[in-house]
C-alpha cells in the first residue's frame, strides 16, 4: 500500500491512469469520517509535528539502509510504523462505507492485511532504496486539526521530489494520518481502490481480502521471503 515507486504500485487493482503515488509505506492514512466511532483528537503542536516526522524519518532511513538481512529490517520497518502510523484508523478510513457491513472476523483479518501489506509494501523494495534520504521543509498548522510537514526525498539516481506529511494527535500522541504526493491524498487513492475491488465483486469484503492475500504472497515472493 505504499511505495517509492513513482511509476508502479502493487495492490488489489492498479491505480487510476495518471495518479503516481510516490510512497506506498506512507499509505492513505486517516482517521475515519462520521460512520467511524472517532477517536481522541486535538491540534498536535507544530514544533511537535517537525520533530515527530524528523524522528520517524531518520528511524526509517537508518532501517531501509541497514547493512542487515532484509527479515531484521523489516521487522524494524514494522516497529517503526506501528509507532508512527494510525494504522486502526488508517485501515477503517480506507475500508470506508464497507466497515459497516464486515463481519467481526472481516474486520480482525483486514486490519492484520492491511498492516501486513503496509510492511510488505516497503521491505520488498529495499535494494531499490539503499541510500534513500530526506530534509524538512516548511510546517504548516491547518484547519482540520492537523499539522502538515513538508520533506524532501531522495535515492541515488533519482530525481529528488517533495512528500508532505499530515500529523495528527491521537490519543495524546502525534501520529500520521496521510501522505500528499504531488497534490494526490494518498489514503483518498487507497480508499477508492479498495472500494472498487468491493463493488467489483457484489459488495463482498471477502473478495479484498482475497486480493490484499494475493498481494501479499506476491511481495513475499519478490523480496525473496
Amino acid at each position: 500500500m505504499f511505495d517509492f515507486d513513482t511509476d508502479r504500485t502493487s495492490g488489489p487493482t492498479p491505480p487510476s491512469r495518471g495518479v503516481s503515488r510516490r510512497l506506498i509505506w506512507a499509505l492513505p492514512l486517516g482517521l475515519g469520517l462520521g460512520f467511524i466511532a472517532p477517536r481522541a483528537r486535538a491540534q498536535v503542536d507544530p514544533d511537535r509535528a517537525s520533530n515527530f516526522i524528523r524522528t520517524t524519518g531518520e528511524k526509517l532511513v537508518a532501517a531501509i539502509n541497514a547493512q542487515a538481512p532484509v527479515a531484521d529490517r523489516r521487522l524494524r520497518v514494522a516497529g517503526v510504523l506501528r509507532e508512527a502510523v494510525d494504522l486502526e484508523g488508517v485501515g477503517r478510513f480506507i475500508l470506508g462505507r464497507w466497515w459497516r457491513i464486515a463481519t467481526a472476523e472481516e474486520k480482525q483479518d483486514y486490519q492484520k492485511l492491511f498492516e501486513e501489506t503496509l510492511i510488505r509494501n516497503l521491505s520488498a523494495r529495499f535494494g531499490e532504496y539503499q541510500g534513500v534520504q530526506f530534509t524538512l521543509g516548511r510546517v504548516q498548522a491547518r484547519a482540520e486539526d492537523d499539522v502538515l510537514v513538508s520533506t524532501i526525498i531522495e535515492r541515488p539516481g533519482s530525481a529528488p521530489f517533495g512528500l508532505d506529511w499530515r500529523v495528527g494527535e491521537v490519543d495524546g500522541q502525534p501520529r500520521i494520518v496521510d501522505v500528499i504526493a504531488e497534490g494526490t491524498s494518498l489514503r483518498l487513492t487507497q480508499r477508492s481502490e479498495y472500494s472498487s475491488v468491493i463493488s467489483r465483486n457484489g459488495g463482498k469484503v471477502a473478495a479484498l481480502l482475497d486480493a490484499m492475500r494475493g498481494q501479499i504472497s506476491s511481495l513475499a515472493a519478490r523480496e525473496g521471503s
